[in-house]
């Protein structure tokens, strides 16, 4: 009896050793299979990404109650800027949906990981003592800027700004996301002049903003500069535009006319003026002849050529002068105001955030410090221009916080007349979507008091607040029939982001509609078409361009058939599931 159970037990011992030879052969070709150089770390899986693989992202309009209008139009002309309230992971998954390669520029300011428990993963607080708190960090940024990439445009650039805590692993992974050949650069920013308090390190008086393109074509671009500033003589012309007088006698390097052969250059020829009109001319002799001779006797060359002459002092593009040494030709020289390249070192006060981001914001606000270190908006705007020279550009910042890269793009758009729109994103976690985001914003469009109690104008534009939700699919990789009705019932709103048609004008049993700029969206929602003929005939009256969903089982079921000059057919909802299930990669 006690020789059976030996063996038995023997028998089980083999049992659990073979169990883990295999747990460690199969933990081994996963290491095989990790990359040799880069960031490598043990993720930790996310509750809301496993979520939604059975729950997936939608926008609703948010709620109208006391202090808040989901809706601000200040100027019916121009497009609605969009805030999203909710986890920043579903207001992406919805993005990759009605976005997808649509975004110019992201800017993002995620959690510095501190210790401060200053944020949450997995429904708890990360702080100091979390042995797993920079793989938890790493995981949380990770899952975001994956998704985030698919939104840029092909030239599109993400800055995201950090300091020492996790500015090593995050580079890194932007390398791992974006490729180390995309790196655009790295920015050292001046933000707490002061220095921040420490018992033996260094006090830290900047942070970085690192900065990443999509592709090859994605480049930093240079910053406007004012000609007033120049440190150059510029002038303003009646129509604007501004110049630099410079003499035609060229100076200094290949300014010789006579070259090492012995050779005159072209470029030597003589000028005439007339002296009582001022009349400059390569082809009439008038009573001044000048040379490019400078005060040396040193024979030197024009800037331009003979034949471009006669056409400058038409345009007054040309014109003479009498100076100390003589008659001098100038011209007007438009180059040099191409702007200033973006350097790596910004130690102006202006990006300051205590001086330039808190008190900016305690002033919209009313309220001192209800929000902790928001960023300057001079920071943001210097990021942007850097980011994109596209006027109408589209910018997304999904850790929006106190909001200040909607004002920012709003600032920008006053400065330089552009039509820039923002996409923001931020939780509601202690009312900061309501209560500050939101406010920061509306105060800013719509004008407001300072604590001195005087009205500061605002800077008009539009604003659509959004909230996310999420419908139950049980499965995304095999969502039941009934679960893709109840999408197609609920997704309008995500829709009519896509179309940039916002306006809701109908909504029945068997269908939504939504207009705005000049366009019209419809979705069928039934599988019985019965009363489809009937909202086509409607659509058709409206005689604007039109994208008519229709719910079908499949893809391309019926775009030849309902399709026509002023009607695009598209499918739903299987191309939402497509896109969850790219991002969820089943």
């Amino acid at each position: 009896m006690i020789e059976l159970k030996n063996t038995m037990n023997q028998s089980d011992t083999e049992k659990t050793l073979l169990k883990k030879i295999a747990e460690l052969e199969k933990e081994l070709k996963k290491v095989k299979k990790q990359k040799k150089y880069g960031l490598v770390w043990e993720e930790k899986p996310e509750q809301i990404v496993e979520d939604c693989k059975h729950n997936v992202p939608i926008l609703r309009l948010k709620e109208n109650k006391k202090g808040i209008d989901p809706v601000i139009i200040t100027d019916k002309t121009k497009d609605e800027n969009i805030l999203i309230e909710g986890d920043n992971y579903h207001a992406l998954s919805v993005l990759n949906y009605t976005h997808k390669g649509k975004i110019d520029f992201i800017y993002i300011d995620p959690p510095y990981n501190t210790g401060a428990r200053d944020w949450i993963y997995n429904n708890d607080y990360v702080d100091g003592e979390d042995p797993y708190r920079h793989t938890k960090w790493i995981s949380f940024i990770s899952n975001r800027l994956e998704i985030a990439r698919n939104l840029l445009t092909e030239d599109g650039v993400i800055c995201v700004t950090i300091d020492d805590y996790e500015m090593p692993r995050l580079w890194l992974l932007l390398e791992g996301i974006f490729g180390i050949d995309n790196h655009l650069g790295t920015v050292a920013i001046r933000v707490n002049p002061k220095g921040r308090m420490t018992n033996r390190k260094i006090s830290l008086v900047h942070e970085y903003a690192i900065f990443f393109g999509k592709t090859a074509s994605s480049k930093i671009h240079k910053a406007p500069e004012n000609p007033e500033d120049k440190t150059h003589n510029y002038i303003q012309a009646t129509d604007g535009s501004w110049y630099l007088p410079v003499n035609l006698r060229k100076q200094g390097v290949d300014s010789l006319a006579v070259n090492k052969k012995g050779k005159l250059s072209d470029r030597y020829y003589p000028i005439y003026i007339n002296s009582k009109t001022g009349q400059i001319s390569v082809i009439k002799k008038f009573d001044i002849e000048l040379l490019p001779i400078d005060q040396n006797g040193e024979k030197r060359i024009w800037r331009r050529g003979k034949e471009a002459i006669e056409s400058m002092f038409e345009s007054k593009d040309l014109w003479y002068k009498e100076t100390p040494q003589g008659p001098q030709i100038y011209f007007k020289f438009l180059g040099g105001l191409e702007g200033r390249m973006i350097q790596s070192l910004w130690l102006d006060t202006k990006f300051s955030a205590s001086e330039y981001g808190t008190k900016e914001l305690d002033e919209i606000l009313g309220e001192r410090e209800v929000f902790q270190y928001p960023k300057s908006t001079h920071a943001v705007i210097e990021s942007i221009i850097a980011g994109t020279s596209n006027q109408n550009a589209i910018i997304l910042d999904f850790f929006a916080g106190s909001g200040t890269t909607g004002q920012a793009v709003l600032d920008l758009n006053k400065q330089d007349n552009g039509n820039r729109k923002f996409i923001i994103c931020t939780n509601n976690e202690n009312n900061i979507c309501e209560g500050v985001t939101y406010e920061r914003i509306k105060n800013i469009i719509k004008g407001y008091k300072n604590k001195k109690g005087e009205k500061v104008e605002g800077l008009g534009g539009n604003l659509r607040y959004y909230k996310t939700d999420l419908v139950n699919i049980e499965k995304l990789h095999n969502t039941p029939d009934q679960a893709k009705v109840n999408l197609t019932y609920q997704a309008g709103e995500m829709v009519g982001l896509r179309e940039n048609t916002l306006n809701e004008v109908e909504k029945n049993d068997w269908w939504q509609i939504f207009e705005g700029n000049g366009k019209t969206t419809a979705i069928y929602f039934k599988e019985d078409k019965e009363k489809l003929l009937k909202l086509v005939e409607t659509l058709e009256k409206k005689k604007q361009p039109t994208a008519l969903y229709i719910f079908s089982w499949g893809k391309n079921e019926y775009k030849s058939e309902y399709s026509s000059l002023n009607i695009r057919v598209e499918d739903i909802p299987e191309p939402i599931l497509e896109v969850y299930k790219e991002i969820n990669r089943l």
